[in-house]
């Protein structure tokens, strides 16, 4: 990969700075000359809110900087250290690298979400982090639902130099995700990425459809897939908490990929759905490049949030 980690904390920085902005100007106003009290936490879990944490993570993080002894306020400094402290206590246990079962062959990853939220492009990135680790990959075009898709994964194939399964002989996801474990089973494939469409005007229809691909390729792997990730858009805010139930009903969603918060006001969104739903979260992403998807660092996340520099320490506490 190109970019170093300066060069990504940088963009990830940079992508979380409408959010940070928000929250760090918000937190200077609350404090400014004043200490944490009944009614300062009061506005901080309001602020919080505003920032997309969601209201029963903004008042968890409230009150645990609430209960903390401060030696000053400090015009917000040391709240803003630990509020970062507090999201990465919610956030390490569950940032967890995407690890790939040598044993598999293929290692299956069935890939959901609603249309929209980047998920093909993330298959393109996600296969091109696997390949950069010495993985053999295919990725198979299961949205047949979209023809743009098809044809948007290929390219997406070729720039990360994996292998393309697509059929143009029948519109049944099911049947192409079937012959894909079947032809990468044959190749000795290291890692198949299947797609799949993401309507939900129709979630019944939806459901039908994403049973079959499970229920037909355990005809070739019981244990298939080995893993199930959710995409999420994180400018859809707090919609992406009702996204995350509903395929937490349709298909047992094993990790969460969170796209698109470069630019977004609502990267605190990624901290109320960890809190929420406690599914690990695989990778971010903060571009369109084939290097903008990282693992996710729930330290470097939690700082950049707040605004502060990377190793920023522990709030100083007091008593």
């Amino acid at each position: 990969m190109n970019a170093g980690p300066a060069g990504w904390l940088g963009r990830l920085r940079a992508g979380l700075r409408h959010t940070s902005q928000t929250l760090t100007g918000g937190i200077a106003a609350i404090f400014k000359g004043r200490g944490v009290d009944p009614e300062t936490v009061s506005e901080l879990e309001d602020l919080l809110i505003m920032a997309d944490l969601g209201p029963a993570t903004a008042a968890r993080l409230a009150e645990a900087v609430g209960a903390r002894k401060f030696q000053d306020s400090g015009g917000g400094h040391e709240v803003a250290r630990a509020l970062a402290e507090e999201i990465e206590t919610i956030l390490s246990p569950l940032a967890r690298p995407l690890a790939i079962d040598a044993a598999a062959k293929p290692h299956v990853i069935l890939v959901v979400g609603v249309n929209g939220t980047g998920k093909t492009t993330t298959i393109g990135k996600l296969a091109h982090v696997f390949k950069s680790q010495g993985h053999s990959v295919m990725v198979a075009a299961g949205d047949t639902f979209r023809a743009a898709a098809v044809e948007q994964l290929r390219v997406w194939a070729e720039r990360a130099g994996a292998s393309f399964f697509g059929s143009e002989n029948t519109k049944d996801a099911a049947a192409v995700a079937f012959d894909a474990v079947i032809a990468a089973r044959a190749q000795g494939i290291d890692v198949l990425l299947i797609d799949t469409a993401g309507r939900l005007h129709n979630k019944a229809d939806l459901m039908a459809e994403l049973e079959k691909i499970i229920r037909v390729i355990r005809k070739v792997d019981p244990s298939a897939p080995q893993d199930t990730l959710l995409i999420l858009d994180a400018t859809t805010g707090q919609n992406a908490h009702a996204q995350a139930e509903v395929f937490r009903d349709i298909t047992k969603v094993t990790g969460l990929v969170v796209t698109k918060l470069d630019g977004s006001a609502k990267g605190g969104v990624l901290v109320s759905l960890a809190d929420r739903f406690g599914l690990p979260v695989h990778a971010i992403g903060v571009g369109e490049g084939l290097d903008d998807l990282r693992p996710f660092a729930a330290g470097d996340f939690a700082r950049s949030l707040l605004g502060l520099e990377a190793g920023a320490g522990r709030a100083e506490e007091a008593g």
